[in-house]
């Protein structure tokens, strides 16, 4: 039986992956390794907490002595490492943090598998998933490709990108097999309530404000959470190692346009007049070193390894809207922290 890792299992892409991973490869034992940050929510994988494949390790990736006696004990085939502060606003105020866990983190990581697999790499995996951040910024044409230069402009995009450097290093370096793949926004169920898509939810259904940066003109290419979870699965067992992927949704909207949107659906489905929330739009001062816009050019993905995104962007904003409006008591859960206790009932003294 394949033993794989999963880093971040816990947390929005993450706890996807896992439930994908679980129910597909019933002959593969997931190990789910979170620290369970504010952003980790073990109530997301409920459905599959049972599973005899599925085993939850708490832990952090910043401590070394941990990570090196957990691969010694568990002697990993693969790991597919998600686990990373990716709030960009929080990186502003805290950009120590997210070098400690993206790029430290990732290190600890690369070194325990080295030393693991020092033997014989053969049929053994380390893919690093990160973000199209690490490109830094386009103008209104154009899109990012997998040779396009590195140019982070917040302190999460640099320790991103330098997480992806040591990786490709220890690829170069080291021959350990390796893979990176480098994805636009995701959005979809579970995911913490400080990011655009159920922040904005949230706000219009309590009719709370929506502070929009800037004039809302920055762009963002748009991937539902479970396609980006099949690109991860479709790289994972495809792909030859040492190479880069990039994962897009073809879905490219404007900030403000976007919230528009949402608004639109939120308004329509609790039943109020069209466009009654949209004079909840808030501006607010930019953010430091705001991205104008993103894109991504997934052609290599496509004609490589046969992956393009299945759900289509109404369909997805639509299935969005309706879990967060169907999950309020989430949502409290998650905001409130009371999540804990669900972690206490469950697990006990384990955590």
């Amino acid at each position: 039986m394949k033993k794989i890792l999963i880093t971040g299992g816990a947390g929005f892409i993450g706890s996807h992956l896992v439930r994908l991973f679980v129910n597909k490869y019933t002959d593969y034992q997931i190990y789910n390794l979170d620290k369970l940050t504010y952003a980790g929510n073990l109530e997301n994988l409920s459905d599959v907490e049972k599973k005899s494949n599925y085993h939850f390790v708490k832990g952090d990736i910043v401590d070394a002595g941990f990570i090196n006696e957990l691969f010694a004990e568990q002697r990993f085939d693969a790991v597919i490492h998600l686990a990373a502060e990716s709030h960009v606003d929080r990186s502003i105020t805290n950009p120590m943090e997210f070098i400690f866990t993206n790029v430290v983190g990732t290190v600890n990581l690369l070194n325990a598998a080295k030393e693991t697999w020092k033997d014989d790499f053969t049929g053994k995996l380390f893919y690093h998933v990160s973000t199209d951040e690490v490109y830094g910024t386009l103008g209104d044409n154009g899109s990012f490709k997998e040779t396009t230069p590195y140019s982070p402009h917040s302190p999460y995009s640099a320790s991103k990108a330098s997480s992806d450097h040591f990786v490709r290093a220890y690829h170069d370096t080291y021959g350990l097999p390796t893979l990176i793949s480098n994805c636009s926004n995701n959005y979809g169920p579970n995911q913490f309530p400080e990011k655009l898509i159920p922040l904005f939810i949230n706000n219009i259904k309590h009719k709370k404000k929506l502070p929009v940066y800037g004039k809302g003109i920055n762009v963002r290419d748009w991937l539902y959470v479970e396609d980006h979870a099949a690109a991860i699965d479709t790289i994972f067992h495809n792909a030859k190692p040492g190479q880069t992927y990039n994962i897009g949704g073809n879905n490219e909207w404007k900030n403000i346009d976007l919230i528009k949107k949402l608004i639109e659906i939120v308004d329509r489905k609790l039943g109020r007049p069209a466009g009654e929330s949209l004079e909840l739009i808030t501006y607010v001062t930019d953010r430091a070193g705001h991205d104008l816009r993103y894109a991504i050019d997934a052609t290599k993905l496509k004609t490589e390894l046969g992956w393009e995104p299945k759900v289509k962007f109404t369909e997805g904003f639509e299935t969005t809207v309706e879990w967060y409006l169907a999950n309020e008591k989430w949502l409290d859960n998650v905001t409130s922290g009371s999540y804990m206790d669900y972690y206490q009932k469950m697990y006990g003294n384990r955590l």
